[in-house]
């Protein structure tokens, strides 16, 4: 039985490719399992695919790298078994291969690709697996005659990491019955298949592999998924709150035997990535776990320090003469101070929330412990929010002002940006010890060691960036 993976299904688009950047390196900080990325080569306003999975190999050092799937019409298959391994040994053994037969064809045809019937495309996309795993295999040069791809010789090579997985994006029977027999995984999406088809297709996939001498439950099922995280429940599919979206997926998990949910987040990306990772996936590995007499998983604890960062290596922008300041070029820069104390004062209005509840937990009643909890537990739900909106701000629109203006300070911005990644991981951990709280009263120790990590880190980075931009901000007249 396969591990229950989470992961994040992210939108390849070119004009939001920062943004798209900023959530690559928050969904493996978060701790999930995958990170998804459509293939729509046709597509004008998409980054390429396998252009992208490395710059996000790059930006990450643990979750693994899908696309979801590849178009393969427009992706010949022993050029992509190549680009596949390569990836795999650069990125350490991280890469998984969704494959698709085609889709939009009038899109491919233009491209230059070829259009096929749906019977055809299907025979081609079994030959390309063939092709995939020859050359994913030592030994001797590959010959292979097939109606839609050839190997003359070609030898096997470079090796991957790991036995990269081929995952098949399946609807239809047929695809369904190829993915029984030769996939090591099916990727399947509920904006095509809602819950009640996708369990049909289940069924019509366990047994093709059956009838092909194979476990069903060898082959990992992965449900691309979105929805509507809201207080109250709604009449559709994952829309209400995180223990109804954890109810429904466990469903998935225990009836189906989905061991895969990729979510694709809503226009609050990295809020739904949080309450995803952070609430979502828990409940449904410890829920599964105890269905099956299973320990539940504990979440792995990733060390975040204020060595991640690197105080001693921050670079620094040239002195100036703060006193050849007119006095609105003062007030500008002062103002980013000002923010900066906002934030402080609440950060410690956070510490004194938490050293309140960590005093009554043993003086007070059951009911009313659990309401302090729940207080406490939105008070740094918001404050985590608002920071978050705040670093967004600033690497969406005062950096960039700053930048034009000028770009010798371009180090030093690169540095801010990095230390915001440094800090959301904290605010994430602090939401996650929140959550966790409720379950456990004893948890409020955790609470207090995560929030008073943050305060530190916090400090450090907002004298960072005061010493370095409070006179270039009123020197170049951005506002904050």
């Amino acid at each position: 039985m396969h591990d229950l993976w989470f992961g994040a299904f992210l939108s390849p688009e070119a004009e939001g490719r920062d943004r798209l950047l900023r959530q690559v390196t928050l969904a493996d900080r978060l701790g999930l399992d995958l990170i998804g990325v459509q293939d729509h080569p046709y597509q004008a306003g998409f980054l390429d695919t396998w252009t992208l999975l490395p710059a996000i190999a790059a930006r990450t050092r643990r979750i693994r790298l899908v696309p979801d799937v590849v178009n393969l019409p427009l992706r010949p298959p022993a050029v992509l078994a190549r680009a596949a391994a390569s990836l795999d040994l650069l990125s350490g053994g991280r890469v998984e291969l969704g494959l698709g037969a085609g889709a939009f064809w009038d899109a491919i045809a233009a491209m230059g690709g070829r259009r096929l019937s749906p019977a055809a495309s299907i025979e081609a996309l079994a030959e390309a697996i063939t092709v995939l795993r020859a050359l994913w295999t030592p030994g001797d040069p590959v010959v292979f005659e097939g109606d839609h791809y050839r190997l003359g010789g070609a030898r096997p090579g470079p090796f991957p990491a790991h036995p990269i997985g081929i995952w098949i994006g399946a609807i239809k029977r047929r695809m369904l019955e190829l993915t029984g027999r030769m996939g090591d995984g099916w990727l399947s999406s509920s904006f095509y298949s809602p819950p009640e088809a996708v369990a049909a297709q289940a069924k019509v996939l366990d047994a093709a592999a059956a009838d092909a001498g194979r476990d069903p439950v060898e082959i990992r099922k992965v449900y691309n998924i979105g929805g509507t995280f809201a207080p109250l429940p709604g009449p559709g599919f994952l829309d209400g709150p995180p223990a109804l979206w954890a109810e429904q997926l466990t469903e998935l998990a225990l009836e189906v035997g989905m061991t895969g949910f990729v979510l694709a987040p809503g226009p609050e990306a990295e809020r739904d990535l949080r309450t995803f990772a952070a609430e979502v996936a828990p409940a449904v590995r410890e829920a599964v776990a105890r269905e099956r007499g299973r320990p539940a998983p504990e979440p792995a604890e990733r060390p975040v320090t204020l060595a991640d960062l690197d105080e001693a290596g921050r670079p620094r922008a040239p002195r100036r003469d703060p006193a050849a300041l007119t006095p609105e070029q003062r007030r500008l820069g002062r103002h980013l101070v000002e923010v900066h104390d906002g934030y402080r004062h609440e950060m410690r209005q956070v510490q004194d929330a938490i050293e309140q509840v960590a005093e009554l937990r043993e003086s007070i009643d059951r009911l009313s412990a659990r309401q302090n909890q729940w207080t406490l537990g939105t008070y740094c739900a918001t404050f985590c929010r608002l920071l978050t909106v705040h670093h967004t701000t600033e690497d969406e629109a005062m950096f960039p002002a700053v930048l034009e203006a000028d770009p010798t300070l371009a180090p030093v911005i690169k540095k801010l940006e990095q230390e915001h990644e440094v800090i959301a991981e904290l605010l994430a951990r602090l939401d996650e010890a929140c959550v966790r709280l409720l379950r456990d009263p004893a948890g409020i120790e955790l609470v207090r060691a995560r929030a008073d990590r943050l305060a530190a880190v916090l400090a450090s980075h907002f004298a960072y960036e005061e010493e370095e931009l409070v006179e270039p901000i009123g020197r170049l007249g951005v506002r904050v």
